[in-house]
């Protein structure tokens, strides 16, 4: 099958024919919330049984043309991906293990049975998104360009099967705080519903996951939480993820945990550097079951002293109360731990070029 090989690749480029005025991306740039805003280009890469992969390209930001019966819209053959570009002290923008990104876009394609993207192909795009948007990285402390890489199925057909054709595309929005209320710890309502099962898709990242935690999401913001946490699906007693980012308990002795990836929990990126982060410290990384009958103990003992959320979104986030039908407990003090504060720090300061990098995670983009 003839495609395009996955370096040394040329993306044809049509500029933006009216980008958005320097005036009003400045007004963005100041206050850019998260997800809400995009930069003015794409890229866009097609894929067919035909062709194989082919058409790389970066267009102005638009709508999508899809037929009513393109197979996404029907069967939800589509994934997704997360990572941020950072602008470093000299000026030149990174990105954070994209290698990572790249193979779990390709295990979520697997899943879905979708076609995988050449690894050194999804990075080329991804450097020719921040390359076509780089001024529209914002001006916020902590800010950074989020970019979304996506496959969605195109062909036009109705019947059960994998569709024979897709689009690759990568979009970008200038990112400030992933949480809006600002508070110094988030606080975890406990869902009755399930986000996954075995066997099912809870290691992908695809849009059927978060769809079904959108109900238990809203759920939560009504009760006045921050966010939804998870059980297992067969016992309804083990904690699993968040609504979109995993989930870390540190103890008195200094031991951290984590739940371990079962098939049912999304494998994080931040999460795998967490863990390799909190060894270099020295200490003690279980990846297991906690059930939240031993949380509430836990917290309430003293032996568990901070939890935390993690993902690319909202890199790593203090958790300080958490409630569900039985209650609501807190933990530690309710705010930030400093083993939380101490772990986002040494993150984020590898992520911005602030620190060394020993794992040579960080990826120069110019």
């Amino acid at each position: 099958m003839a495609t395009l090989a996955d370096s040394a690749t040329r993306f044809a480029r049509t500029p933006h024919p009216a980008p958005t005025p320097a005036a009003v991306r400045d007004e963005v740039l100041a206050n850019p919330g998260f997800g809400t805003r995009f930069t003015d280009h794409m890229v866009s890469i097609d894929w067919s049984e035909e062709a194989g992969w082919h058409n790389p390209e970066v267009l102005p930001y638009g709508p999508i043309a899809l037929d009513p019966a393109a197979s996404v819209l029907h069967y939800a053959q589509e994934i997704f991906e997360g990572l941020k570009a950072y602008r470093h002290p000299d000026g030149s923008m990174a990105l954070f293990r994209p290698q990572a990104n790249a193979k779990r876009f390709n295990a979520s394609a697997r899943r879905l049975a979708m076609p995988e993207l050449p690894e050194k192909l999804f990075i080329a795009a991804i450097r020719e998104m921040v390359a076509a948007d780089k001024d529209w990285f914002p001006t916020v402390e902590g800010g950074s360009l989020y970019l979304r890489p996506f496959m969605i199925a195109t062909e036009a057909f109705l019947g059960v099967r994998a569709a024979k054709s897709y689009r690759f595309l990568v979009i970008a929005s200038p990112a400030g705080n992933y949480f809006k209320s600002g508070a110094p710890a988030v606080s975890l309502w406990v869902s009755d519903y399930t986000r996954a099962a075995p066997g099912g898709t809870g290691a992908a990242k695809c849009g059927g996951n978060y769809a079904a935690s959108l109900v238990p999401t809203a759920e939560a913001f009504a009760k006045g939480h921050d966010q939804v946490l998870f059980l297992d699906a067969s016992e309804h007693k083990w904690i699993e993820e968040l609504g979109g980012m995993n989930v870390f308990f540190a103890f008195a002795d200094g031991s951290l945990l984590t739940p371990a990836l079962s098939g049912t929990i999304l494998e994080g990126v931040t999460r795998d550097s967490l863990i390799a982060l909190a060894r270099d410290e020295g200490l003690t990384v279980r990846e297991d079951k906690y059930s939240l009958d031993q949380w509430r103990t836990d917290a309430a003992s003293g032996q568990l002293v901070e939890a935390f959320a993690c993902g690319t979104a909202a890199v790593v986030t203090p958790i300080g109360k958490v409630a569900g039908h039985d209650g609501e407990f807190t933990i530690g003090s309710g705010g930030p731990g400093q083993l939380t504060g101490k772990l986002k720090a040494r993150l984020t300061a590898i992520q911005r070029g602030e620190a060394p990098d020993p794992h040579g995670w960080v990826m120069r983009i110019g």
